[in-house]
């Protein structure tokens, strides 16, 4: 019999982790505040209160006690496995834990602390003169601060000084091992077939559809009957509105998720909110277990592109879907939307048909949105396009991929908040996600049908009978508890036994323009 030996060294290193978590999670509070209720002139204190929490998690994430810690925690590990004190999956685990805090050590020593306080203060400047621009329609007014944000974090990724190109490093935090080489290798099929899909709807001849909207109050409630059926518990959820909907995770239960109401576009905020629950269905399913959630890596996302595959799960699968809309459909006609039919509402959530916004995309027009923001924000970063010149870079690709150019740089280059909070490289994780959660779908309904739920969509026959649960439970056992343990494509690999390609999702929209386009010949 082993005598276990307390491992008094993780203990010391996962109390130090907890306070650190503790402390990030109040800067994360102030920063839902900032977006949901803070008064504008409150911007100049805000940046002092989050330069100041940066810079302390910097220095205790870089402190050379921390990297002690480290070490007797490793050094503790590797004795208990030595004489056989640890399964197999325990310590693997610990393994894993102590590689990705001395990798995190490693960068974080590599930063100036003046450079994260610099950071903080500019975030919280450009989130403010972001706002004003976006509302006043002058880009000029907040291209200085986007320069300077620019000129930040390329002194972070010489800091950092990675075997990796200046945008590569940036992606990083978003996007574990993502390189420019296989961005291109995974986007290349769908700039070859995208814009060929949507000029094949563009030919379609569709029947106009009826302009209707509902009042705020009236789609909140609707976001409500929504949530409740998807069993959300206000006790550790809650929800606010926001220029730029958003979800974020405060404590290990307290999730905050945060939506908008956009005049004329009535299915707007309805979807934003399943996206946005999307990702905190994700958060809440992360590890639990002791205090290795909220503190320990592998109790962290595993990448934003699997955080997006999530949220876009839930809107675009399940709340677009025709199952959906056949279920759902009443509520709205009660709302006071004028539809006759579950098919109305299923045409209203997929119009097919480009526009301007990301946000409000549909999964056709939504990749190329994505990819216009790739290539500039790479162009920024890398290329020597210069700030002044990105309205006009904008417009052109807009007009050149969509056919559509913006009017005013509001519907342009101003509208997504990531710039303005310096976030380069989080781009292309939507992407990504799209086609994670296609090849994540085709394994669920392999999974559903040995459950014993046939058919040729077991999805759609969830869906039908509101039992999303099932979706959901699928998700919290082959998909959430992952955390930190592997890399993005490397968890789809061993979720579906591929690797990560563009084939899913580009079937899931072949089949879906061919179902709609029977109902519009």
């Amino acid at each position: 019999m082993i005598l276990k030996v307390p491992a008094l060294a993780w203990k010391r290193l996962g109390d130090y982790l907890h306070e650190t978590q503790l402390l990030g999670s109040i800067q994360s509070t102030l920063y839902w505040d900032q977006n949901t209720n803070m008064p504008p002139s409150g911007a100049s204190w805000r940046g002092e209160q989050l330069s100041l929490l940066a810079t302390q998690l910097h220095a205790r994430q870089s402190s050379k006690y921390f990297e002690e810690l480290i070490d007797e925690a490793k050094a503790e590990f590797e004795r208990s496995t030595d004489i056989g004190e640890l399964d197999v999956n325990h310590a693997n685990d610990r393994r894993r834990n102590i590689e990705l805090l001395e990798q995190d050590l490693s960068r974080q020593k590599r930063l100036d602390p003046q450079l994260i306080a610099a950071l903080a203060v500019a975030k919280a400047e450009g989130y403010k003169l972001w706002q004003e621009a976006k509302s006043k329609n002058q880009f000029n007014s907040f291209a200085p601060a986007l320069s300077k944000l620019i000129a930040l974090r390329k002194e972070q990724s010489r800091q950092l000084n990675e075997d990796r190109s200046c945008w590569e490093t940036l992606a990083q935090p978003f996007e574990p091992d993502l390189s420019i080489q296989r961005l291109d290798e995974l986007f290349a099929p769908l700039r070859d077939r995208l814009p060929a899909l949507l000029d094949n709807v563009r030919s379609w001849e569709l029947p106009e559809s009826n302009k209707w909207d509902l009042d705020a109050q009236v789609q909140q409630d609707l976001c409500d009957i929504l949530l409740s059926e998807w069993d959300r518990d206000a006790l550790i959820t809650a929800l606010a509105r926001s220029p730029h909907p958003f979800s974020i995770t405060l404590g290990p239960q307290d999730f905050r998720l945060t939506t908008r109401i956009v005049p004329g576009q009535p299915l707007s905020c309805f979807l934003a909110t399943a996206h946005e629950w999307g990702h905190s269905l994700y958060e809440q399913g992360l590890n639990f277990e002791s205090h290795q959630w909220f503190a320990w890596p592998l109790g962290q996302a595993t990448s934003m592109a699997l955080h997006e595959s999530q949220s876009l799960f839930w809107e675009n699968r399940v709340v677009r879907s025709k199952e959906f809309s056949e279920r759902f459909w009443p509520h709205f006609v009660r709302a006071g939307a004028p539809l006759t039919s579950g098919h109305d509402l299923w045409r209203a959530m997929n119009p097919l048909m480009p526009g301007l916004n990301r946000v409000e995309a549909d999964e056709l027009s939504y990749g190329l949105h994505i990819l216009i923001r790739t290539d500039l924000e790479i162009a920024l970063i890398e290329d020597g396009l210069e700030v002044k010149d990105l309205p006009y870079e904008w417009n052109s690709r807009y007009k050149e991929l969509l056919g559509l150019e913006p009017k005013s740089d509001t519907e342009g280059c101003l509208q997504d908040v990531h710039w303005s909070e310096g976030q380069f490289g989080y781009f292309p994780s939507y992407l990504l996600g799209h086609l994670i959660s296609a090849q994540l779908s085709e394994a669920m309904s392999d999974g559903l049908r040995d459950l014993g739920i046939q058919g040729k969509d077991p999805l759609g026959t969830c869906i039908s009978s509101a039992k999303e649960s099932l979706l959901l439970s699928w998700l919290r056992k082959e998909v959430h508890p992952y955390g930190r343990k592997v890399n993005a494509e490397d968890l789809v690999q061993e979720v579906t036994g591929k690797p990560l390609a563009s084939t899913a999702f580009l079937d899931y929209l072949d089949e879906k323009i061919l179902l709609l386009g029977q109902k519009s010949s």
